[in-house]
């Protein structure tokens, strides 16, 4: 480094950030069933489902489809959905069985998890912080050891 280089200060933006991040933006603007967000033209900030809000959370700002991410972006994008997935795995697993009784997914979707017909806006919250917690726990614990 160059003595006229600044030393960079900030933290890096762990999964557990994200996932409080995007319960923060529920909070704020609210939450949505069915689509990423909720269809509207003039609001920037509209209410989104759980994946929804952590795109945001990653993007800062709406994103129509996470393809459209840059490759660091759409990476914290998929590790805090999938800090999310686990944490769904074990808490509130949603699995699909077929006719025949073999399971058609290993893992909790977040949309079907999001889009249940009994779901409020506070469980979601719930999860997205009790998510990040769960992430934290096991990485901090990972560093004092």
């Amino acid at each position: 480094m160059k003595a006229t280089q600044n030393p960079t200060t900030a933290a890096p933006v762990t999964p557990a950030d994200l996932l409080r991040m995007a319960a923060l933006y529920l909070r704020r603007h609210g939450w949505h069933q069915g689509t990423y967000y909720a269809p509207t033209t003039d609001n920037p900030t509209p209410p989104a489902c759980a994946a929804g809000a952590i795109g945001i959370a990653c993007a800062g700002h709406k994103v129509e489809h996470f393809s459209h991410l840059d490759g660091d972006t759409l990476a914290d994008y998929l590790t805090a959905l999938a800090v999310f997935v686990d944490h769904l795995d074990a808490h509130a697993p949603v699995f699909f069985i077929d006719e025949d009784g073999y399971l058609l997914d290993e893992h909790t979707s977040p949309y079907s998890w999001n889009d249940d017909p009994a779901r409020t806006a506070e469980q979601v919250v719930a999860a997205l912080e009790a998510a990040a917690d769960e992430w934290d726990r096991l990485h901090t614990e990972e560093v004092e050891n």
